[in-house]
């Protein structure tokens, strides 16, 4: 049987299915120990903590959510051959996931400026460490979508062989998910 006629799932996909399965596990672990500090700290969050601009997260939040709709799309482009198309879509969703980041970047910034950082209390080592660790996600993501990108500039990306960009849309639509748990634990529920 020949590779072209072969069924199944393709090699990249697996290979990121389980990826993000054992990062699921990861961030399923960043949760539960958000959960059982958040059990034993009274009042939450603890004194001395500023009110997260809950605003300003969700119109970056917005780009993220944005994001996923552009690769969504470059992945359609790419089963359908469509060159042109998918290499806008994916350079969209570099730029989107990039605001993202940058906005990430700022809220940061101005949460120092606050005195607010990584040891000021429980919940800021919670925020700064499962916000960082999504932040560093968005990056190899966006590390992995320029791969994909080239690849598609290149006419590497033929129709019958999308499982590259399958993979990476996969793992990019697994850290737009996170990111809404996240949001909407630290900052519409504290």
């Amino acid at each position: 049987m020949s590779a072209a006629t072969t069924r199944g799932v393709p090699a990249p996909l697996l290979g990121m299915l389980l990826f993000v399965s054992s990062e699921l596990m990861f961030f399923g672990a960043l949760f539960g120990a958000y959960f059982t500090l958040r059990a034993r700290t009274a009042p939450w969050p603890p004194a001395g903590t500023p009110d997260l601009h809950a605003g300003l997260a969700a119109f970056f939040t917005l780009f993220l959510v944005a994001s996923s709709a552009t690769q969504h799309a470059a992945v359609t482009a790419a089963r359908r051959g469509d060159r042109r198309a998918t290499a806008r879509l994916l350079a969209a969703t570099i730029a989107l996931g990039s605001l993202f980041l940058a906005g990430q970047g700022y809220e940061y910034a101005s949460l120092a400026e606050d005195g607010f950082r990584v040891g000021s209390n429980v919940f800021a080592t919670l925020f700064f460490t499962m916000t960082g660790f999504h932040g560093l996600h968005v990056f190899g993501g966006l590390c992995a979508l320029l791969l994909v990108l080239a690849k598609a500039r290149r006419g590497d990306l033929p129709a019958a062989h999308h499982g590259p960009i399958e993979a990476v849309s996969v793992y990019w639509h697994f850290v737009d998910v996170v990111w809404l748990f996240l949001f909407s634990l630290l900052y519409l529920l504290p």
